[in-house]
């Protein structure tokens, strides 16, 4: 990882040490015209649907064909780092569509890859299909290398017109007990989930599998797609991510949890991730990412269709989003996932950059800051509202009125007098890098008693 800078602050009779911050991550050079026919600079440019792998070589990660400004050469994106911050081109993984999908749906690209490791076999799992079409198809290609060559194992499974689900997405799985499993889909019929034989990667079963998440017709055009399932040991729970609305405009993650692979998902209000009959269909899924904007700098929007990393204890979301200036270029986004006491999954504001959880001195903790409420409701970009933290307390956000508590290690308790979008948040503290205004902050990232996501960055005393 990336080398990390001390900072020496007085110590005012805090005994916690000084936090150790990330140093100054590669500047992104964003929109940049010069870079549209040379892969080898789009370091995390046209990095759409993004499926992240840690092997023994590197991070490796995987992504749509796409091409902004220039024309497109279909056979799987491939990237790859050795910290996560920077990223170098490997190649094409593929010559081109496979055959034998092509001929099924007419794609002329490859969407949404993924990758598992099998004993000591690679298999990539990449979709075929065509815009708003569920005649579409999942193909396998295995290799023993992260980088290929790939040998192409024929389809694992194909939907036609009028199906009732999209054969799309694919996400390989692996249960707490080491079991495959395959959870796929997107819009039409939503999210579905099948077993896997371990030996072929093929599906084990006959049919489609179970449905695990759906949505009304009538609510964005039934729009979920992009699942991807983790396990967490620590709380013994299976965690299904999926993306929200359109993945031009208003794309936003959304998260449930289950104590079985198969589901239900509920969310932390109970909703089952599979409900099309509650309403309103927005309130269903922790929003645990979405279009927004910082006072300073580049916002963005459209953040969606990630994959998550597990390395060692750290988590990591990885997702595409769009910048607010121009939002024809998908960019690769990568962020800490941090956990609540009550074992829900939040996601770092702030790019990740090489921070460490740590204990964070108090006296750090007052002065202005900024506070972003991902609010379930919002299609396309949040604004950050002022904050104010002061030496005895009390805390100030616009018209709010409020206090705020520190139990001397990592956790800021908001406790608000009057909202309509809950009265109490806890946020967990880390030590990042702004992105926006190119130094280094602390960041808070949380839940209220509803649910919804509470973002925060320490912007002067």
């Amino acid at each position: 990882m990336v080398m990390l800078l001390m900072l020496g602050l007085s110590g005012c009779g805090d005994n916690t040490p000084d936090p150790v911050y990330p140093q100054a991550p590669p500047p992104d050079h964003l929109y940049d015209q010069s870079t549209i026919n040379d892969e080898q600079r789009w370091t995390i440019n046209n990095a759409h649907d993004p499926a992240i792998i840690k092997t023994d070589q590197g991070y490796y990660v995987y992504s749509t064909d796409v091409k902004t400004g220039g024309e497109l050469r279909p056979g799987v994106m491939v990237r790859k780092s050795t910290d996560l911050i920077h990223w170098n081109w490997v190649q094409y993984a593929l010559p081109g569509i496979p055959k034998e999908a092509e001929a099924w749906s007419s794609a002329t690209n490859l969407w949404a890859p993924d990758i598992i490791k099998m004993g000591d076999t690679y298999r990539m799992y990449y979709s075929a299909s065509t815009f708003g079409s569920t005649r579409s198809a999942i193909g396998l290609q295995t290799s023993s290398s992260p980088e290929g060559p790939w040998k192409d194992e024929g389809l694992v499974v194909k939907t036609r017109e009028h199906d009732k689900l999209n054969a799309i997405d694919a996400n390989p799985v692996l249960d707490a007990e080491g079991n495959p499993w395959m959870v796929y889909g997107s819009f039409f019929g939503g999210i579905y989930i099948t077993p896997l034989d371990p030996l072929t990667g093929k599906l084990k079963e006959s049919g489609y599998g179970k449905n695990i998440a759906a949505r009304d017709r009538a609510t964005e055009d039934g729009a979920v797609e992009g699942p991807y399932i983790v396990y967490n040991p620590m709380f013994r729970k299976y965690y299904l991510f999926v993306s929200y609305d359109s993945l031009f405009e208003d794309y936003n993650v959304r998260v449930a949890r289950s104590d079985s692979i198969t589901g239900p998902y509920v969310d932390m209000n109970g909703h089952d991730m599979a409900d099309t009959s509650y309403l309103p269909q927005y309130e269903i899924g922790n929003k645990v990412l979405g279009g927004y904007r910082f006072s300073e700098g580049e916002g963005w929007v459209a953040p969606g269709h990630n994959s998550v990393l597990k390395d060692g204890a750290d988590y990591y979301i990885v997702h595409h989003a769009r910048g607010e200036t121009d939002k024809s270029w998908p960019y690769l986004h990568v962020r800490k996932i941090l956990w609540t006491a009550e074992g829900w999954p939040v996601v770092s504001p702030e790019r990740y950059a090489g921070e460490k959880e740590q204990d964070i001195p108090k006296r750090l903790l007052s002065g202005n800051w900024e506070r972003i409420v991902i609010r379930q409701e919002v299609d396309g970009q949040v604004e950050a509202e002022p904050l104010r933290l002061e030496d005895g307390g009390r805390a100030t956000s616009g018209s709010l009125e409020g206090h705020w508590s520190f139990d001397g290690k990592r956790t800021l308790t908001m406790d608000w007098s009057d909202t309509s979008e809950g009265t109490k948040e806890e946020l967990l503290l880390l030590p990042s890098w702004d992105w926006e205004l190119g130094r280094h902050t602390l960041i808070f990232t949380g839940m209220n008693e509803k649910g919804i996501s509470i973002w925060g960055k320490r912007i002067s005393d």
